[in-house]
């Protein structure tokens, strides 16, 4: 068996996209970026325009995925685009850190929130810190700390693996029944507090008296929308298992624009629900700004409430994530000789089982090792790079293909990717210049773009090593 079967319906695809996205950025972000900001008008500009700038790259990304609909979604548009070196070096990023890294963080908040109800395990304070491994620059790494939740964690990640492992039927139907219970939660959520009436929408109209102004709200501004990106980073889980929708063509657009239009008005409700149960000053320094806003509305009920959302939530993001991401880590193996072993498909399942299992194992080495914020923290700026790139693709192929058939055309060309290209650009600029400027000022210990860039070069020798005669392969 060489080709996965189409399998996928709108609605499962419009399940990943949503459950791709929506997993605990709208729950922990919206506090930091309050205090960044210092505006609750301009809070919700950040995710209205984030939401857009979101959907101009998704719907870019639609055109290369209804002219490619294969599994891997950007490692096959690269290789059309820029050849194979660069393809590789995605595929290198994505599994090195933000695809296995996401996958870590995603479901070690729904341990932590587990917690809530369960008190998971943990060894003392001096158990926790008598194993250490020292990062140069970066930090020390504790494997024992939190030991329970991470365990939990790991149980999650083998588990949801498991099942994608065995069918994507089954993985696909949990994601429906986990996406539409997500919903439901939240709109709940939504409901409840606003129909409390222990609010105030005056809230609207209050800024902190340390409000930036001038260049300093535009690096607040781009600092926010980093938030704001990060969580609406998953859309693109979707093109990664184009090779497996029915009707490509036509559902990967109508399942990116229908999901993550859904996405920018939850997010944006979301964030209108915690301005009206807080003001200002308390949403910006709040914790967890979403149980201080359900105790407004519900007392301590509220933390139940909040705690099983996060959980509804996060898993299933997770779910969406490892049935998707493995899917890239599968295309990288069917070109290269290196990960050779993790291209092949189950003879039985139909599914990329060697692919989903190196990408559990790694995630369970992020785990143990508690990187995977760190990393995921540096990878951001790299991961958008690859987002801007795919966007200007649709731009060099409309010359270079302009004859190819094309099912699907992006809205609004050329202005759509010219767009998001110019918009991811300055984005990175911005964030590269705060980042040195930090590093500067002794904020931080490392400049993560520049750190991410590097742990994405270091895909370049494995790459050129693993196409000689002698280089190792993954048996098969």
């Amino acid at each position: 068996m060489t080709a996965f079967k189409r399998t996928l319906s709108l609605q499962t695809t419009i399940a990943i996209v949503i459950g791709g996205v929506i997993g605990s950025g709208i729950f922990m972000k919206p506090a930091l970026m309050a205090s960044q900001l210092g505006s609750p008008v301009l809070l919700l500009s950040v995710w209205v325009v984030a939401g857009l700038i979101t959907l101009f790259g998704a719907l870019s990304n639609a055109e290369l995925a209804s002219m490619f609909p294969q599994t891997g979604g950007q490692f096959v548009f690269f290789q059309k685009i820029y050849g194979k070196g660069f393809a590789f070096l995605y595929g290198w990023a994505a599994f090195a850190v933000f695809n296995t890294g996401g996958n870590a963080s995603i479901a070690y908040v729904c341990s932590q929130y587990t917690n809530y109800f369960v008190a998971l395990p943990r060894f003392s304070v001096s158990v926790e810190h008598s194993w250490v491994i020292h990062l140069p620059y970066i930090g020390d790494l504790f494997p024992l700390e939190n030991f329970g939740v991470k365990t939990l964690t790991i149980l999650i990640i083998l588990v949801l693996t498991f099942i994608s492992y065995r069918s994507v039927q089954y993985g696909s139907r949990l994601q429906r029944i986990l996406t539409l219970l997500k919903v439901v939660a939240i709109v709940l959520l939504v409901a409840g507090v606003f129909g409390s009436g222990k609010g105030s929408m005056q809230h609207l109209s209050q800024t902190l008296p340390s409000a930036p102004h001038g260049w300093k709200l535009v690096a607040a501004y781009m600092a926010a929308i980093a938030g704001a990106f990060w969580a609406y980073d998953g859309w693109n889980n979707i093109t990664f298992v184009a090779g497996e929708i029915k009707e490509p063509q036509k559902n990967i657009p109508k399942s990116l624009f229908a999901g993550l239009l859904f996405c920018i008005f939850i997010y944006a409700s979301i964030n209108l629900v915690y301005i009206y149960a807080l003001p200002i000053d308390a949403l910006a320094s709040s914790s967890f700004v979403a149980s201080d806003a359900a105790l407004v509305a519900w007392g301590t009920l509220g933390g139940s409430i909040i705690a099983l959302i996060v959980i509804l939530s996060t898993a299933g993001t997770t779910n969406a994530n490892v049935l998707a991401t493995a899917r890239v880590t599968f295309a990288m193996g069917k070109d290269n000789r290196m990960f050779r072993w993790a291209g092949k498909v189950h003879p039985n399942y139909n599914t990329p089982g060697n692919a989903l299992w190196l990408n559990a194992a790694w995630t369970v080495v992020l785990i143990l090792s508690g990187s995977f914020d760190m990393l995921t923290d540096m990878l951001i700026f790299v991961s958008w790079f690859f987002y801007g790139m795919s966007a200007l693709g649709v731009l060099i192929l409309r010359k270079k293909m302009k004859d190819t058939p094309r099912a699907y055309r992006v809205s609004g060309y050329p202005v759509v990717p010219v767009v998001f290209v110019a918009f991811t650009a300055f984005f990175l600029g911005t964030t590269l210049v705060n980042d040195i400027q930090n590093y500067r000022q002794d904020l931080t210990p490392v400049i993560n773009a520049l750190l991410g860039i590097l742990i994405t070069c270091i895909g370049i020798p494995v790459y050129l090593f693993s196409g000689k005669k002698n280089a190792p392969v993954l048996p098969d």
